[in-house]
């Protein structure tokens, strides 16, 4: 059982942190620009780096330019009970995303330190680098690199639009892709993983609960697809005589909706990026490109999902004559957060009387790639509206109050249950 009496962080410090780190890439759209490796991404990094020193952590940026720092414990346990996100953002983003999961941790270490609590792990706040997409088109590159995922060789070469070598970016905020080889050694220490972030959906919202416990994080399968038909003049070619290749991709689309609709799990497919050729209003459709996705709890249930849409997409290419390429860009089988850590963050959160869900996470988050080296778990926020990569993201304070305070109590239930 909890023993503490006190059981609340901050709230006003935090919501004030919020306001400030969402200063850093504000853009005239309403939302904030802070993608990893630019003007506002070095300057916010900068100033936090500055605040956890000025907490007295052990700062260290790793090869990779994830920023650590470490309140050490009292040495009755060995390794790290690690909390934190990542603070970079989409163009044009919420203040929420990566953000508040960074500086909820860093407001449970204020709380730690404001009461000469020693725990007896060392606790570490984690900002990961460039977990958003990016111009060098690796999301999700720190907590990556930091597992082994990608190599030095793996990045060595990567450039972005304007030929920008990875490798230089990362020397301008601190990381050096030749020490990368060091976090083999680093990640040994981690032992535990726990990420807050937003839920960017609507579960929660739906069931008016203000956060979840990610137990699992679903898998994911996207697939490049070009419906092939004919090119010819809009005006002269009769109906009867088309192969018209949207038309053709606007029933497969169809296809895709229905069937996932269809389903009883929470399995989502989605089309999107449409490329029209030649895209000209008086000439048929000759070929149109299109990205298609599906992500689900199941492996297996994703697999059934995939073999009946696609044999629904024969009879339509048969009817429309026109023929297709797939070209399969990611599968990722779901990803299992790990059991005992969600069992305690469970009775934290009916200790301290906060409804919660079980929920999978739909989206794959830095918690992903983590699972791979530390027992990890993830905690939601509920999001007004599902809204998210947007201005428009928000979660509301009591919600966020909620996940501040389970993180609080959860971490110091699991420093006295596990060694």
């Amino acid at each position: 059982m909890i023993e503490y009496e006190w059981k609340q962080i901050n709230k006003r410090r935090l919501f004030d942190d919020l306001d400030k780190y969402a200063s850093y890439g504000k853009d005239e759209r309403g939302g904030i620009t802070r993608p990893s490796f630019s003007k506002a991404d070095i300057e916010v990094r900068k100033m936090f780096i500055q605040e956890l020193e000025d907490l007295g952590l052990e700062v260290k940026v790793d090869g990779i330019a994830n920023i650590w720092g470490t309140l050490k414990g009292n040495g009755k346990k060995s390794g790290a009970i690690v909390i934190g996100s990542h603070l970079d953002t989409v163009p044009n983003g919420g203040k929420y995303d990566g953000a508040l999961g960074v500086l909820i941790a860093k407001e449970v270490i204020c709380c730690l330190k404001e009461r000469n609590l020693t725990l007896d792990h060392d606790i570490e706040i984690v900002s990961f680098t460039a977990e958003e997409s990016n111009d060098f088109g690796l999301s999700t590159l720190g907590s990556r690199t930091f597992v082994g995922k990608l190599t030095e060789e793996d990045l060595f070469d990567v450039a972005d639009s304007s030929g920008q070598l990875l490798r230089d970016a990362l020397k301008v905020v601190g990381g050096d892709l030749e020490s990368i080889k060091e976090m083999e050694q680093m990640r040994k220490d981690k032992k535990v993983f726990i990420e807050v972030h937003i839920e960017q959906g609507q579960r929660l919202e739906n069931k008016n609960i203000s956060v979840a416990i990610v137990n699992n994080l679903v898998g994911m399968y996207r697939c490049h697809v070009s419906v092939i038909g004919e090119s010819n003049h809009s005006g002269t070619t009769m109906m009867e005589d088309r192969n018209d290749a949207l038309t053709a991709a606007s029933k497969m689309i169809s296809v895709v909706e229905t069937i996932c609709k269809s389903d009883e799990t929470d399995l989502v497919g989605t089309v999107g990026k449409l490329d029209v050729h030649p895209n000209a209003v008086n000439i048929i459709p000759g070929k149109v490109e299109f990205f298609f996705e599906i992500r689900g709890e199941s492996q297996s249930r994703m697999e059934e999902v995939i073999q009946g849409i696609e044999r629904e997409w024969k009879s339509i290419l048969k009817d429309r004559d026109v023929i297709i390429t797939k070209n399969v860009i990611l599968e990722q089988v779901p990803i299992q957060l790990d059991n005992e850590i969600v069992a305690v963050l469970e009775d934290t959160a009916k200790q301290i009387d906060e409804p919660y869900l079980k929920l999978p996470s739909m989206a794959i988050h830095d918690a992903a790639h983590m699972a791979a080296s530390s027992k990890s778990a993830m905690i939601f926020v509920k999001s007004v509206g599902g809204k998210s990569h947007c201005p428009e993201e928000y979660s509301e304070p009591k919600d966020i109050d909620a996940a501040a305070n389970l993180l609080l109590q959860g971490v110091l239930e699991i420093d006295r249950r596990f060694d």
